[in-house]
Protein backbone atom coordinates (compact mmCIF):
# COMPACT_ATOMS: atom_id res chain seq x y z
CA UNK A 1 0.00 0.00 0.00
CA UNK A 2 1.59 3.22 -1.13
CA UNK A 3 -0.17 6.49 0.64
CA UNK A 4 0.69 9.98 0.01
CA UNK A 5 0.85 12.42 2.85
CA UNK A 6 0.41 16.38 2.16
CA UNK A 7 0.30 19.62 4.10
CA UNK A 8 1.28 23.00 3.90
CA UNK A 9 4.70 22.50 5.84
CA UNK A 10 6.64 19.22 6.60
CA UNK A 11 8.21 18.60 8.93
CA UNK A 12 7.36 21.39 11.61
CA UNK A 13 8.65 21.93 15.36
CA UNK A 14 4.37 22.05 16.11
CA UNK A 15 3.51 18.68 13.96
CA UNK A 16 5.19 15.99 15.54
CA UNK A 17 1.76 14.68 15.77
CA UNK A 18 1.99 13.78 11.90
CA UNK A 19 5.09 12.35 12.10
CA UNK A 20 4.30 10.05 14.57
CA UNK A 21 1.34 9.04 12.45
CA UNK A 22 3.32 8.33 9.93
CA UNK A 23 5.94 6.30 11.65
CA UNK A 24 3.05 4.17 13.06
CA UNK A 25 1.84 3.83 9.20
CA UNK A 26 5.38 2.45 8.12
CA UNK A 27 5.29 0.04 11.37
CA UNK A 28 2.63 -1.70 10.15
CA UNK A 29 4.04 -1.89 6.42
CA UNK A 30 2.22 1.01 4.78
CA UNK A 31 4.69 3.02 2.34
CA UNK A 32 4.72 6.76 2.80
CA UNK A 33 5.66 8.98 0.37
CA UNK A 34 5.75 12.96 1.75
CA UNK A 35 5.07 15.84 -0.03
CA UNK A 36 4.60 19.31 1.00
CA UNK A 37 3.61 22.85 -0.34
CA UNK A 38 6.87 24.40 1.49
CA UNK A 39 9.30 23.40 4.12
CA UNK A 40 9.14 25.02 7.48
CA UNK A 41 9.88 28.68 8.23
CA UNK A 42 11.84 27.80 11.50
CA UNK A 43 14.88 26.00 12.13
CA UNK A 44 14.60 22.50 12.94
CA UNK A 45 15.98 21.20 16.29
CA UNK A 46 14.86 17.72 16.87
CA UNK A 47 17.10 15.27 14.69
CA UNK A 48 13.79 12.83 13.77
CA UNK A 49 12.51 16.24 12.17
CA UNK A 50 15.66 16.41 10.30
CA UNK A 51 15.44 13.39 8.92
CA UNK A 52 11.72 13.85 7.67
CA UNK A 53 12.96 16.84 6.23
CA UNK A 54 15.21 15.05 3.72
CA UNK A 55 12.53 12.64 2.98
CA UNK A 56 9.91 15.42 1.79
CA UNK A 57 9.77 16.83 -1.45
CA UNK A 58 8.44 20.13 -1.04
CA UNK A 59 6.31 22.12 -4.18
CA UNK A 60 7.97 25.32 -3.62
CA UNK A 61 11.58 24.03 -3.61
CA UNK A 62 10.69 22.29 -6.86
CA UNK A 63 10.97 25.93 -8.33
CA UNK A 64 8.48 28.12 -10.46
CA UNK A 65 9.46 26.60 -13.57
CA UNK A 66 8.90 22.75 -13.00
CA UNK A 67 5.40 23.87 -11.61
CA UNK A 68 4.83 26.16 -14.90
CA UNK A 69 5.41 23.25 -17.20
CA UNK A 70 3.55 20.32 -15.24
CA UNK A 71 0.91 23.15 -15.81
CA UNK A 72 1.18 23.43 -19.32
CA UNK A 73 1.54 19.82 -20.07
CA UNK A 74 -1.73 18.68 -17.72
CA UNK A 75 -3.28 21.43 -19.44
CA UNK A 76 -2.78 20.09 -22.95
CA UNK A 77 -3.47 16.64 -22.09
CA UNK A 78 -6.55 17.51 -19.84
CA UNK A 79 -7.85 20.80 -20.90
CA UNK A 80 -11.68 20.60 -20.11
CA UNK A 81 -10.80 18.75 -16.31
CA UNK A 82 -8.61 21.86 -15.86
CA UNK A 83 -10.54 23.90 -17.07
CA UNK A 84 -13.75 22.21 -14.88
CA UNK A 85 -10.97 23.07 -11.49
CA UNK A 86 -10.97 26.66 -12.45
CA UNK A 87 -14.35 26.90 -12.48
CA UNK A 88 -14.60 25.16 -8.80
CA UNK A 89 -11.98 27.17 -7.70
CA UNK A 90 -13.74 30.57 -8.71
CA UNK A 91 -16.53 29.43 -6.72
CA UNK A 92 -14.31 28.15 -3.62
CA UNK A 93 -12.52 31.49 -3.70
CA UNK A 94 -15.40 33.52 -4.11
CA UNK A 95 -16.86 32.77 -0.73
CA UNK A 96 -12.97 32.46 0.77
CA UNK A 97 -10.98 35.10 2.52
CA UNK A 98 -7.88 33.92 0.50
CA UNK A 99 -9.63 34.86 -3.38
CA UNK A 100 -9.89 33.70 -6.35
CA UNK A 101 -6.25 33.96 -7.87
CA UNK A 102 -5.55 32.15 -4.75
CA UNK A 103 -7.29 29.29 -5.22
CA UNK A 104 -6.41 29.48 -9.19
CA UNK A 105 -2.36 28.65 -7.26
CA UNK A 106 -3.59 25.70 -5.82
CA UNK A 107 -5.02 23.86 -9.40
CA UNK A 108 -1.74 25.06 -10.66
CA UNK A 109 0.17 23.26 -8.08
CA UNK A 110 -2.18 20.23 -8.03
CA UNK A 111 -0.48 19.67 -11.28
CA UNK A 112 2.44 18.92 -10.16
CA UNK A 113 1.60 17.02 -7.05
CA UNK A 114 -0.74 14.68 -9.23
CA UNK A 115 2.23 14.21 -11.48
CA UNK A 116 4.45 13.36 -8.75
CA UNK A 117 1.74 10.84 -6.95
CA UNK A 118 1.25 8.90 -10.66
CA UNK A 119 5.05 8.61 -10.56
CA UNK A 120 5.42 7.52 -7.24
CA UNK A 121 2.95 4.89 -7.56
CA UNK A 122 0.42 6.71 -5.01
CA UNK A 123 -2.91 4.81 -4.23
CA UNK A 124 -4.86 7.36 -1.55
CA UNK A 125 -3.30 11.07 -1.37
CA UNK A 126 -4.34 12.10 2.21
CA UNK A 127 -3.80 15.70 3.43
CA UNK A 128 -3.34 17.06 6.96
CA UNK A 129 -5.41 20.01 7.42
CA UNK A 130 -8.68 21.36 6.01
CA UNK A 131 -6.75 24.30 4.72
CA UNK A 132 -4.67 24.81 1.60
CA UNK A 133 -3.50 21.15 1.12
CA UNK A 134 -6.86 19.62 0.86
CA UNK A 135 -7.63 22.08 -1.70
CA UNK A 136 -4.43 21.07 -3.62
CA UNK A 137 -5.33 17.32 -3.16
CA UNK A 138 -8.89 17.58 -3.82
CA UNK A 139 -7.67 19.12 -7.24
CA UNK A 140 -4.67 16.93 -7.64
CA UNK A 141 -7.29 13.86 -6.85
CA UNK A 142 -9.32 15.00 -9.62
CA UNK A 143 -6.70 15.28 -11.90
CA UNK A 144 -4.52 11.61 -11.34
CA UNK A 145 -8.08 9.43 -10.59
CA UNK A 146 -6.75 8.48 -7.06
CA UNK A 147 -8.54 9.15 -4.07
CA UNK A 148 -8.01 11.63 -1.44
CA UNK A 149 -9.04 12.21 2.23
CA UNK A 150 -8.07 14.58 4.81
CA UNK A 151 -7.82 15.13 8.45
CA UNK A 152 -9.13 18.21 10.19
CA UNK A 153 -7.47 19.22 13.19
CA UNK A 154 -9.15 22.86 14.58
CA UNK A 155 -9.73 25.34 15.24
CA UNK A 156 -9.32 27.48 12.80
CA UNK A 157 -10.91 25.42 10.21
CA UNK A 158 -14.07 25.08 12.09
CA UNK A 159 -14.08 28.80 12.93
CA UNK A 160 -13.78 29.40 9.21
CA UNK A 161 -15.23 26.45 7.54
CA UNK A 162 -17.36 28.23 5.39
CA UNK A 163 -14.64 29.86 4.06
CA UNK A 164 -12.50 26.84 3.48
CA UNK A 165 -15.47 24.89 1.74
CA UNK A 166 -15.03 22.04 4.12
CA UNK A 167 -18.33 21.03 2.38
CA UNK A 168 -17.13 20.76 -0.83
CA UNK A 169 -14.13 19.05 0.67
CA UNK A 170 -15.88 16.10 2.16
CA UNK A 171 -17.94 16.26 -0.73
CA UNK A 172 -15.17 15.11 -3.12
CA UNK A 173 -13.15 12.79 -0.26
CA UNK A 174 -13.16 9.46 -0.12
CA UNK A 175 -13.75 9.79 3.95
CA UNK A 176 -12.56 12.64 6.39
CA UNK A 177 -10.69 12.34 9.51
CA UNK A 178 -11.24 14.29 12.74
CA UNK A 179 -9.29 13.83 16.10
CA UNK A 180 -12.11 14.48 18.63
CA UNK A 181 -15.31 13.43 18.92
CA UNK A 182 -15.81 17.43 19.62
CA UNK A 183 -14.02 17.81 16.32
CA UNK A 184 -16.15 15.58 14.56
CA UNK A 185 -19.51 17.40 15.64
CA UNK A 186 -17.87 20.46 14.07
CA UNK A 187 -17.47 19.01 10.18
CA UNK A 188 -20.81 17.28 10.80
CA UNK A 189 -22.07 21.11 11.55
CA UNK A 190 -21.05 22.50 8.23
CA UNK A 191 -21.76 19.38 5.82
CA UNK A 192 -25.26 17.88 4.79
CA UNK A 193 -26.25 14.93 6.56
CA UNK A 194 -25.55 12.64 3.88
CA UNK A 195 -21.90 12.92 3.96
CA UNK A 196 -21.80 11.81 7.66
CA UNK A 197 -20.89 8.70 7.43
CA UNK A 198 -18.15 9.18 5.84
CA UNK A 199 -16.10 11.37 8.98
CA UNK A 200 -14.16 9.23 11.01
CA UNK A 201 -12.62 9.78 15.16
CA UNK A 202 -9.17 8.52 14.64
CA UNK A 203 -7.15 10.16 17.20
CA UNK A 204 -3.84 11.32 17.46
CA UNK A 205 -1.67 9.37 19.45
CA UNK A 206 1.84 9.09 21.55
CA UNK A 207 4.09 6.95 20.57
CA UNK A 208 6.17 3.91 22.75
CA UNK A 209 8.99 6.91 23.71
CA UNK A 210 6.46 8.31 25.80
CA UNK A 211 4.15 5.30 26.55
CA UNK A 212 7.31 3.32 27.54
CA UNK A 213 8.88 5.79 29.55
CA UNK A 214 9.42 5.04 33.35
CA UNK A 215 6.78 6.65 35.42
CA UNK A 216 8.45 9.40 37.34
CA UNK A 217 6.75 10.52 40.85
CA UNK A 218 5.88 14.31 40.35
CA UNK A 219 8.15 16.37 42.33
CA UNK A 220 8.24 18.42 45.12
CA UNK A 221 9.34 22.01 44.07
CA UNK A 222 6.09 24.19 42.82
CA UNK A 223 6.89 23.63 39.35
CA UNK A 224 4.43 24.01 36.45
CA UNK A 225 5.38 24.04 32.68
CA UNK A 226 3.46 25.31 29.84
CA UNK A 227 4.37 23.98 26.11
CA UNK A 228 2.80 26.06 23.63
CA UNK A 229 3.42 28.34 20.97
CA UNK A 230 3.76 32.36 21.98
CA UNK A 231 0.28 32.91 19.98
CA UNK A 232 -2.93 34.60 21.31
CA UNK A 233 -4.79 31.69 21.26
CA UNK A 234 -2.84 29.76 23.97
CA UNK A 235 -3.37 32.60 26.44
CA UNK A 236 0.20 32.74 27.85
CA UNK A 237 -1.25 36.51 28.98
CA UNK A 238 -4.05 34.73 31.20
CA UNK A 239 -1.51 32.43 32.76
CA UNK A 240 0.93 35.80 33.55
CA UNK A 241 -1.97 37.34 35.61
CA UNK A 242 -2.76 33.86 37.34
CA UNK A 243 0.57 33.75 38.87
CA UNK A 244 0.59 37.10 39.62
CA UNK A 245 -2.47 36.54 41.42
CA UNK A 246 -1.26 33.44 43.86
CA UNK A 247 1.86 36.14 44.48
CA UNK A 248 -0.72 38.52 45.36
CA UNK A 249 -1.68 35.71 48.29
CA UNK A 250 2.19 35.20 48.90
CA UNK A 251 2.06 31.65 46.98
CA UNK A 252 5.17 31.01 45.48
CA UNK A 253 5.56 28.77 42.26
CA UNK A 254 7.70 28.79 39.14
CA UNK A 255 6.37 28.16 35.58
CA UNK A 256 8.56 27.13 32.71
CA UNK A 257 7.74 28.43 28.80
CA UNK A 258 8.60 25.69 26.21
CA UNK A 259 8.04 27.28 23.29
CA UNK A 260 8.16 30.54 21.23
CA UNK A 261 6.44 32.65 18.70
CA UNK A 262 4.90 36.25 17.80
CA UNK A 263 3.85 37.48 21.22
CA UNK A 264 7.21 36.47 23.03
CA UNK A 265 7.95 40.17 23.41
CA UNK A 266 4.32 41.07 24.59
CA UNK A 267 4.63 38.15 27.29
CA UNK A 268 8.02 39.05 28.53
CA UNK A 269 6.72 42.81 28.68
CA UNK A 270 3.74 41.51 31.09
CA UNK A 271 5.88 39.68 33.37
CA UNK A 272 8.34 42.25 33.57
CA UNK A 273 5.67 44.94 34.30
CA UNK A 274 3.81 42.68 36.54
CA UNK A 275 7.30 41.90 38.34
CA UNK A 276 7.63 38.22 37.64
CA UNK A 277 10.61 37.86 36.32
CA UNK A 278 11.39 35.15 38.74
CA UNK A 279 8.58 33.07 38.48
CA UNK A 280 8.72 32.37 34.79
CA UNK A 281 11.62 30.91 32.63
CA UNK A 282 11.81 31.08 29.27
CA UNK A 283 13.10 27.39 27.49
CA UNK A 284 12.92 27.52 23.95
CA UNK A 285 12.10 25.17 21.52
CA UNK A 286 13.72 21.99 22.31
CA UNK A 287 14.01 18.31 21.24
CA UNK A 288 11.67 15.55 21.71
CA UNK A 289 13.34 14.53 24.90
CA UNK A 290 14.08 18.26 26.09
CA UNK A 291 10.76 18.78 26.03
CA UNK A 292 9.67 15.33 27.81
CA UNK A 293 12.22 16.47 30.37
CA UNK A 294 11.04 19.85 31.48
CA UNK A 295 7.41 17.87 32.01
CA UNK A 296 8.97 15.36 34.13
CA UNK A 297 10.71 17.69 36.46
CA UNK A 298 6.61 19.65 36.54
CA UNK A 299 4.06 18.96 39.10
CA UNK A 300 1.48 19.58 35.79
CA UNK A 301 0.90 20.61 32.46
CA UNK A 302 -0.50 24.19 32.27
CA UNK A 303 -2.42 24.57 28.93
CA UNK A 304 -4.89 27.77 29.50
CA UNK A 305 -6.02 27.78 25.72
CA UNK A 306 -8.66 29.54 24.62
CA UNK A 307 -9.19 28.01 21.04
CA UNK A 308 -7.90 24.29 20.76
CA UNK A 309 -9.55 21.05 19.72
CA UNK A 310 -7.14 18.05 21.21
CA UNK A 311 -3.63 19.18 22.17
CA UNK A 312 -0.97 16.50 21.58
CA UNK A 313 1.20 18.08 24.57
CA UNK A 314 -1.86 17.49 26.57
CA UNK A 315 -1.41 13.73 25.49
CA UNK A 316 2.20 13.78 25.83
CA UNK A 317 2.02 15.31 29.73
CA UNK A 318 -0.39 12.51 30.71
CA UNK A 319 1.57 9.97 29.19
CA UNK A 320 4.43 10.11 31.37
CA UNK A 321 1.92 10.54 34.28
CA UNK A 322 1.40 14.47 34.89
CA UNK A 323 -1.84 15.97 35.83
CA UNK A 324 -3.03 18.80 33.31
CA UNK A 325 -4.27 22.06 34.47
CA UNK A 326 -6.59 23.23 31.42
CA UNK A 327 -9.80 25.14 29.52
CA UNK A 328 -13.36 23.99 29.50
CA UNK A 329 -13.05 24.00 25.88
CA UNK A 330 -13.52 21.79 22.46
CA UNK A 331 -12.15 18.05 23.03
CA UNK A 332 -10.05 18.87 25.95
CA UNK A 333 -12.88 17.72 28.38
CA UNK A 334 -12.40 14.59 26.52
CA UNK A 335 -8.63 13.85 27.73
CA UNK A 336 -9.06 15.91 31.08
CA UNK A 337 -11.63 14.53 33.54
CA UNK A 338 -11.53 16.87 36.78
CA UNK A 339 -10.44 15.41 39.85
CA UNK A 340 -9.12 12.39 38.41
CA UNK A 341 -6.69 13.28 35.65
CA UNK A 342 -6.41 17.53 36.26
CA UNK A 343 -8.62 20.35 36.86
CA UNK A 344 -10.64 22.23 33.94
CA UNK A 345 -11.32 25.97 34.24
CA UNK A 346 -13.16 28.63 32.28
CA UNK A 347 -10.70 29.61 29.45
CA UNK A 348 -9.85 33.58 30.10
CA UNK A 349 -10.65 33.49 33.94
CA UNK A 350 -7.16 33.84 35.49
CA UNK A 351 -9.08 33.44 39.38
CA UNK A 352 -10.09 29.82 38.07
CA UNK A 353 -6.51 29.05 36.96
CA UNK A 354 -4.99 30.34 39.60
CA UNK A 355 -7.09 28.45 41.71
CA UNK A 356 -6.64 25.59 39.71
CA UNK A 357 -2.59 26.16 40.38
CA UNK A 358 -2.67 26.38 43.97
CA UNK A 359 -4.69 23.14 44.58
CA UNK A 360 -2.16 21.30 42.48
CA UNK A 361 0.43 23.48 44.25
CA UNK A 362 -1.31 22.14 47.92
CA UNK A 363 -2.20 18.11 46.54
CA UNK A 364 0.08 15.62 48.44
CA UNK A 365 2.69 14.36 45.58
CA UNK A 366 1.37 10.56 46.29
CA UNK A 367 -1.88 12.03 44.85
CA UNK A 368 -0.63 13.70 42.49
CA UNK A 369 1.10 10.76 41.04
CA UNK A 370 -2.34 8.88 41.44
CA UNK A 371 -3.71 11.26 38.71
CA UNK A 372 -0.73 11.26 36.84
CA UNK A 373 -0.92 7.20 36.66
CA UNK A 374 -4.98 7.22 35.70
CA UNK A 375 -3.96 9.72 33.26
CA UNK A 376 -1.57 7.51 31.42
CA UNK A 377 -4.24 4.78 31.59
CA UNK A 378 -6.35 6.59 29.91
CA UNK A 379 -3.61 7.58 26.93
CA UNK A 380 -2.59 4.13 26.60
CA UNK A 381 -5.92 2.93 25.87
CA UNK A 382 -7.32 6.17 23.84
CA UNK A 383 -3.96 7.65 21.88
CA UNK A 384 -1.32 5.17 21.52
CA UNK A 385 -0.46 5.46 17.76
CA UNK A 386 0.16 2.28 16.77
CA UNK A 387 -3.40 1.62 17.73
CA UNK A 388 -4.73 5.05 15.99
CA UNK A 389 -2.44 4.59 12.73
CA UNK A 390 -4.27 1.00 12.12
CA UNK A 391 -7.49 2.23 11.77
CA UNK A 392 -6.31 4.86 9.19
CA UNK A 393 -4.35 2.18 7.33
CA UNK A 394 -7.97 -0.03 7.34
CA UNK A 395 -9.61 3.15 6.23
CA UNK A 396 -6.66 3.51 3.21
CA UNK A 397 -7.20 0.05 2.08
CA UNK A 398 -11.39 0.20 2.23
CA UNK A 399 -10.51 3.42 -0.14
CA UNK A 400 -8.34 1.82 -2.58
CA UNK A 401 -10.15 -1.21 -2.64
CA UNK A 402 -7.68 -3.85 -1.29
CA UNK A 403 -9.38 -4.25 2.41
CA UNK A 404 -10.40 -7.64 1.70
CA UNK A 405 -7.15 -8.34 -0.17
CA UNK A 406 -5.35 -7.24 3.43
CA UNK A 407 -6.81 -10.13 5.48
CA UNK A 408 -5.01 -13.11 5.88
CA UNK A 409 -6.92 -16.02 4.52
Amino acid sequence: MRIAYFTNQYPAVSHTFIRREIHALETLGVTIIRYAIRPPPQTLVDAADKAEYQKTRHIVRAGLGQVLRYFVLTLVKQPLVVIGLFYVAAKMGWRSDRGIVRHFAYVVEATLLSAWCRHDGIEHLHAHFGTNPAAVAMFASKLSGIPYSFTAHGSEEFEKAPLLSLDVKLEQASFAICVSTFGKSQLMRWSSPDQWPKIEVVHCGVDKSFLETPFQVPPEAPRFVCVARFVAVKAHLILVGAVRHLQSKAIDCEVVLVGDGPLRQEIENAIREAQLARHFIFAGWGTGEQVKTEIQAARALLLPSFSENMPVVIMEAMALGRPIISTYIAGIPELVKPGQTGWLVPASDEIALADAMRSALNTPVDQLAGMGAAARRHVNDQHDSLKEAAKLKQLFARSIGTENKARPE
